[in-house]
Formats: structure tokens, sequence, C-alpha cells
């Protein structure tokens, strides 16, 4: 079945470099590939324009002032945080009485860009990626009413481009282009309860490394998405050799798929033992992991090649004169998937981490498309 499409920016037609929907899934924040942060409303057959995240919702100014990299919407309390390019990080929230969205400062204390950013499975916390080699765990501190930070340093040793949560708000999954994926303990003592054991280990102190694991042996890329599964014991990874991994922490196991494909972009589990995975091949495509095997599934996004058509002598020589080639091929720039462009993010749009029934994919065509997962039998 082909999927929901939504173009997002238009007009003129910009990347979509992040997205992320509200809980009840009727509004979702896009940013353009620039500083701003729109709210569209999805309830319609195209998203409609709501608001802007910017400067009303400050005393001067607007809110950031470089490209915004990453969105996170909190489902539970419908708080938004937004970071970027300029080293800031905002939290979001909506005045109803106003009707307007306020922004609380964030204290990154980051001399590089932040990359990415994700609300934890509580919400009580977020993390902070960025380019100067760390990850700040953000906690709000209500006698200042701001948002503090934590630093995660060692063993970083370059950007950070992809983080993920545990299930047990405490572990957290970073990739970065050192061509590693990490599992850091995130816990805050004072702050949260002492977390249980897991697959990863049981002492759990702040900014404990729980597990490393590389790319290839043979060279490696960065590692552009990462991705926990329902329980937690497996974390998935792609990187920009086209591979796709999967580390099982219960087995201590790892298993590996060069891909054919293109690098992939983004990740995300759909079952304890199915995910999608996509990106610079423009459709995403089922990956299952069973008794420690990794095998690659079917494209979500086959269509039929269309017919070559006949031209006259007349359209032959136009085409000639306008394109410089006399093939009618050549003139239909138009790809054969739903995507345009590269896809650069996967969201959960409907069922839960355990099931996840629909997704959405963001790409640099401007679009954002909502999938249905495929069912077990078809993966």
């Amino acid at each position: 079945m082909p999927p929901i499409k939504y173009q997002a920016v238009k007009d003129p037609v910009a990347p979509v470099s992040a997205h992320a929907w509200n809980g009840d899934r009727s509004q979702v924040a896009v940013s353009p590939n620039t500083n701003e942060v729109k709210i569209l409303g999805a309830g319609g057959a195209e998203l409609a324009p709501v608001c802007e995240l910017s400067e009303e919702g400050l005393d001067k100014g607007s809110a950031h002032e470089q490209r915004v990299t990453a969105i996170d919407w909190a489902p539970q309390s419908n708080c938004i945080v937004t970071c970027g390019q300029d080293r800031n990080a905002y939290v979001w929230n909506y005045d109803a009485s106003e009707k307007i969205w306020k922004p609380v400062l964030v204290i990154l204390r980051i001399n590089r860009a932040a990359t990415c950013v994700k609300w934890s499975p509580s919400e009580n916390k977020f993390a902070v990626g960025s380019g100067a080699r760390l990850i700040s765990v953000c906690y709000f501190e209500e006698e200042n009413n701001w948002w503090v930070s934590k630093h995660i340093k060692k063993p970083i040793r370059s950007t950070v481009l992809s983080l993920d949560w545990h299930p047990n708000n405490v572990l957290l999954a970073a990739g970065s282009s050192d061509f590693k994926a990490r599992v850091f303990s995130t816990f805050l003592k004072g702050i949260e309860g002492k977390p249980t054991a897991t697959a990863w280990g049981k002492k759990m102190p702040f900014g404990e490394m729980m597990k490393e694991v590389g790319t290839s042996a043979t060279g490696g890329g960065w590692v552009h998405d990462v991705s926990f599964s329902p329980s937690g014991d497996k974390l998935a990874y792609v990187a920009h050799d086209s591979s796709v991994t999967v580390y099982n922490a219960g087995e201590e196991a790892l298993a590996r798929v060069e891909s054919k494909h293109l690098p992939f972009r983004a990740v995300q589990w759909l079952s304890e033992e199915r995910f999608i995975a996509a990106g610079h091949g423009y459709v995403p495509i089922v990956f299952n992991h069973n008794g420690g095997e990794l095998t690659e599934g079917a494209p979500m996004d086959v269509k039929e090649k269309k017919a070559t058509k006949s031209l006259s002598a007349m359209a032959k020589f136009k085409a000639l004169d306008n394109k410089g080639t006399a093939g009618a091929a050549a003139v239909d720039v138009a790809v054969e998937s739903s995507h345009q462009n590269a896809i650069s993010e996967i969201r959960i749009f409907a069922g839960d981490r355990d099931h996840v029934t629909k997704f959405s994919t963001a790409g640099c065509d401007g679009q954002i498309c909502v999938w249905n997962a495929p069912p077990d039998s078809s993966a």
C-alpha cells in the first residue's frame, strides 16, 4: 500500500531537516532546513500552518539564530525541545491563555553545534548530542526555572550524530562520526530512583559506558542512527559504509549486513524482531533479526516502471533543443519512489514501541510520508 504523502515544505521545496509529532498526531513540528520551526496541522489532505516557534515567545529576537538540527515532542507533557547549529537548545511550553509557545532556556555548555536531541521515556530529562564530542543530559531546575546539563565526554572522539533511549529511562545509545555506537548510563543520583539491572549491566553510575561497538573491521563509517528494540536488549545502528548492525546485549552477539544499497540515515524498530532502515536510497527497507541472524527483507516502496513514450520527430527535436537529449526517459526526472530524495528521519506514527503499526519518514524532497508497517508474514 502506498504511503500518505504530505508536502511539508514548498514554495520553494526544501529539505525537512527534522520533524516530530505531538501525542495525538494532530500536529507536526517541522524545520525546513533553516532556523525556523513550524507547527503544521495534520487534519486534512494537506498539512496546514498553525504557528511558528519564533520571536513571539521571546522578549527579543528569534529563537535559533542558525539552522535547527533536531526536534522532539514529548507526548505526555506536550513540551517541544529543539536544538541547532547556534549551540543552543530550547524547551517550548504551550501557554493556552495566550495561545503561544514560550521557550525555557537550556544550559548546554557546549562550544560546537548541537546535532541531535531526544526526550527520555519518562520525559523528566532529555539528551543533546553535539560536535563538541560530548552528550549533554539535561534536567529541570525549578529554583532557577531553567534546564541544566551534565556532560558525558569519554571516550567519545568525534561528533555525536544520533541518540536513542533505553525503555528504562537510564541507558542512552549514541552513534558518532568516530565509527562507534556506544551505550551510556545517565542515572541522576538524587533526582531519580536507582535503576534495576539490565542485559547491559548492573552498576550504572552517571557517564558509565556500558558497551562500545564498531561498524566494520575493514574500515567502517559514521554511525548515522541508533535504535533500541522494545525490550531494550538489542541495539540496531546504521552507518555510512552501508552496513546495518544489531548488537544483542543479552547474548553478547553481533549480527551485521553489508548492504548493497546506498547508506542508510535512519533506523527504527517495529517490533522485537523487525526494524525499518531508510536513507540515501529513497526507500524504507525492512530488516529481520531472528535467532541471532540478521536478514534484509522487502523494500516498502516498489512501483512499476513507467512505459517509455514514443516521441514524434518534432518532439525529439524540441527535447534535444531544451534538454540536450532526444530520449524520452531523460526528460522525465522523477524517480519511481514516493520520496524523490534522501530520507533523513523516521518517527513512530501509530502503535506503541512494542508494536508499531504506522511510521513516518521525512526527506530532503520536503515531503513527510506516513507508511503502514508491513505485517509479520510479509517482512
